[in-house]
């Protein structure tokens, strides 16, 4: 089949997420990647990444990648001290009493990947347009808006309310995305100036710049970033709330030295972005050790019945 009307129906395809996941998974590898996936036999990150929306299905999966369930788990494992300070939650956006809320704070969805508004003066918020943009984004399910993201299916959705994280002597906040493999981080990917110059770079656990980035989009950030004071704290803390899992990607905030807990994220870019230059896709995929499957080939239920 020609190329062009290969990508046409892949195209297409992709947008039938009601399609079983083993078939499912392989039309979207295939679409964002260029390349068929043998889910028998993973190579690369993305590709892993595939099979684990497919065979990794622990219930406890839609407790750590809700934004306000989440929570108690981070307590329980690490302490209340590393969350961030919750202001309210709403299941309907008309409930929300901006009246009571701060002069600044973050509102975000729990059960999706990037709906949010920061709000930095309460006075220029426009409040009717954040309730029509939430009740928009409470309708939608991750994992029929991307690419079947199997810990976001079950999510119920809520309005979460936080405050506005930044560092003492700046507006913006540097991002630390920890890659932790079997519970142990291999690299964090570290993101800058979010909001005028975005740069991203990853960084080695003795914070030296490694040659490949997870994206061509934002600039590359700088050789000799500072290692924030509290680093070998965060990494305390990723491993903590990595444990007993394949992959998960901890991400963390440095707040004038203190560590706060961001989110938990298992499937980074929805297996659509490539880490540059293309052969480390293939390295980083080589830390990702898949659990074994059972001879009927089954899905993975339990945290406590996992073999490499």
């Amino acid at each position: 089949m020609p190329n062009n009307i290969r990508r046409f129906l892949l195209r297409h395809l992709r947008k039938m997420r009601f399609l079983p996941s083993k078939l499912y998974v392989k039309i979207h590898y295939e679409y964002f990647s260029g390349d068929q996936l043998d889910l028998a036999n993973p190579q690369d990150f993305n590709a892993k990444i595939e099979w684990y929306k497919v065979y990794f299905r622990p219930k406890i999966l839609t407790t750590l990648a809700d934004k306000y369930e989440v929570r108690s788990f981070v307590e329980e494992k690490i302490g209340a001290k590393y969350l961030n300070e919750l202001y309210a939650v709403y299941d309907s956006p008309e409930k929300i009493d901006f009246d009571k809320l701060p002069n600044s704070f973050i509102i975000k969805a729990n059960h999706t990947n990037g709906h949010n508004i920061i709000v930095k003066n309460k006075k220029d918020l426009d409040k009717k347009k954040v309730i029509k943009k939430f009740k928009k984004w409470l309708g939608k399910n991750q994992y029929y808006r991307r690419g079947q993201e199997w810990a976001y299916k079950d999510i119920k959705p809520k309005i979460v309310i936080e405050k506005f994280l930044k560092e003492d002597d700046t507006d913006t906040l540097a991002d630390y995305k920890f890659y932790c493999f079997n519970g142990e981080p291999k690299f964090i990917d570290v993101h800058l100036d979010r909001e005028e110059d975005h740069k991203s770079g990853c960084y080695d656990l003795e914070f030296n710049l490694l040659p490949f980035v997870k994206s061509k989009k934002f600039n590359s950030s700088p050789s000799d970033l500072q290692k924030p004071i509290n680093f070998e704290e965060m990494v305390k803390v990723a491993k903590l709330l990595a444990k007993k899992l394949p992959f998960v990607r901890v991400d963390l905030y440095s707040v004038n030295g203190k560590t706060i807990f961001g989110e938990l994220t298992f499937y980074p870019g929805d297996a659509r972005n490539k880490f540059y230059p293309e052969e480390y896709n293939k390295v980083i995929g080589d830390y990702f050790k898949l659990p074994k499957l059972n001879r009927e080939k089954s899905v993975i239920n339990s945290l406590e019945k996992i073999e490499y």
